[in-house]
């Protein structure tokens, strides 16, 4: 789900008198439910699956949840695309997670065969990012 609709969701939740919402797409589901007194609106995105990496190569996982960025700013070109050839340490995306923008780099060297992430969109916890070979 695209982070603007989702920050428009948890709006709309907040100023209303609905206490939870629920909205299930083909990418995932998201469940907003707003805390009881002065808590702030709380939101639970449970992703579909990733798609299966292939067998060969090596697959970049995020080592946090957030939003993927495949470039580091809107409009500006992505920092790889397939068949870049990519060097360990070499800045490969960007996680934001609780407002931090965090450069996530390529953990071996080699070439980039799968983008397995969506621009935008919510990653979690060891989910695979890319598959360099």
């Amino acid at each position: 789900m695209d982070l603007r609709k989702l920050k428009t969701l948890i709006d709309l939740v907040s100023e209303s008198n609905i206490s939870e919402l629920e909205i299930t797409e083909t990418e995932g589901k998201v469940r907003i439910v707003k805390g009881g007194g002065a808590a702030p609106v709380q939101y639970v995105q449970t992703l579909a699956a990733p798609p299966a990496a292939a067998p060969a190569g090596h697959a970049v996982k995020s080592p946090m949840v957030g939003m993927f960025y495949r470039s580091s700013s809107p409009g500006a070109a992505a920092f790889v695309e397939i068949g870049s050839k990519v060097n360990e340490g070499d800045t490969i995306c960007i996680i934001e997670a609780m407002k931090i923008l965090n450069e996530i780099e390529a953990d071996k060297s080699g070439t980039i065969t799968q983008i397995l992430g969506e621009n935008g969109q919510a990653v979690e916890y060891g989910q695979p990012l890319f598959i360099i070979e």
